[in-house]
């Protein structure tokens, strides 16, 4: 690349990220990133078997069941979806570079509902981001970072340091919004997705056996 295209390259970058940071973090200052990777503290123990009752809403029909996630190496999540009874309805592993179907049930299986569950997936059970920039304001501490054409804004409590929400957009348009209730930054008692494109909802709480 040419040394005089870098300058010009930069300033897009940092005018792209501007833009993209207006709407989702409205209020919010630009900090001096404390940070060059944050680690997400959920679903990060290769010992631990994540089990929650699902609830999922798909343009008016609903889905109730067991949702398991259990980190099987590193870099690799396998995600197991069944009814209350047992029965398998989504079985994939994901990590951040593959999605693999294992087995899924008809009704599920299009196109449109796996490339929404793989986005979905993924942004959950990722361990890491790149942290491009900070934002802050009175309560919360932000951290974006940049994937190809999306935006990841990771925001944080400033008191306890836990994670609230994950908001992923482009075009400055807010695409996934995950949000998280936790107690102590380790395991999250609820989660709850939704989407501002279509009508998909996905609601996790802890399952106690």
């Amino acid at each position: 690349m040419q040394k005089l295209k870098i300058p010009f390259l930069a300033i897009s970058f940092f005018v792209l990220i501007s833009c993209a940071s207006h709407k989702v973090v409205d209020g919010y200052t630009n900090k001096t990133p404390e940070t060059k990777v944050y680690n997400a503290p959920y679903f990060s123990n290769l010992e631990t078997d994540y089990v929650y009752k699902a609830n999922i809403t798909i343009y008016g029909n609903e889905l109730t069941g067991i949702f398991i996630a259990k980190k099987i190496d590193e870099a690799t999540h396998r995600v197991v979806f069944t009814t209350e009874f047992g029965n398998k309805l989504i079985d994939v592993e994901v990590s951040e570079n593959d999605f693999k179907v294992n087995s899924i049930v008809s009704e599920l299986d299009r196109k449109i509902v796996i490339n929404t569950l793989e986005a979905d997936f993924r942004l959950l059970l990722r361990k890491q981001y790149t942290v491009q920039e900070q934002l802050e304001n009175f309560e919360n501490t932000v951290y974006m970072s940049v994937e190809g054409k999306l935006f990841n804004y990771v925001f944080t409590s400033k008191s306890d340091g836990k994670l609230l929400k994950i908001v992923q957009t482009s075009d400055r348009k807010e695409k996934i919004n995950l949000s998280f209730t936790s107690e102590n930054n380790i395991f999250a008692q609820r989660i709850l997705i939704t989407h501002q494109n279509i009508k998909l909802k996905i609601e996790f709480n802890y399952f106690k056996p």
